[in-house]
């Protein structure tokens, strides 16, 4: 897996490449909480070249958001594959987060 990071104003865009997995999840998880550490609390997070999401990708997140959250900001997630999209909604994370088809969608909804 790899993360690529830029910044839309205030916003940070997060793509996330690869397998978010047991052996993947840290780096994300570790990534996340250094941005929501240092005040990054406005988070887009690109899905569109993932490939596979396991429990503990699913975990990530919800921590990010949980996190986020508790400090009246905002997680996003968009541009989810149709085989991310469907174990998201098997789990029932698709009424939790905010997901997005497109990222302008995305920024608008973290910009506000």
């Amino acid at each position: 897996m790899n993360i690529k990071e830029r910044k839309s104003g205030d916003i940070c865009v997060i793509g996330v490449e690869g397998r978010l997995d047991t052996m993947t999840y840290g780096i994300l998880e570790k990534r996340l909480l250094e941005m929501i550490g240092e005040g990054q609390i406005r988070i887009v997070v690109d899905c569109s070249e993932m490939e596979y999401i396991s429990s503990s990708g699913l975990r990530v997140f919800l921590m990010g958001l949980k996190k986020i959250k508790s400090m009246n900001g905002k997680f996003v997630l968009t541009r989810l594959p149709d085989q991310v999209h469907e174990i998201m909604e098997i789990a029932g994370f698709t009424t939790i987060f905010e997901i997005r088809k497109t990222e302008e969608e995305a920024l608008t909804v973290a910009g506000n």
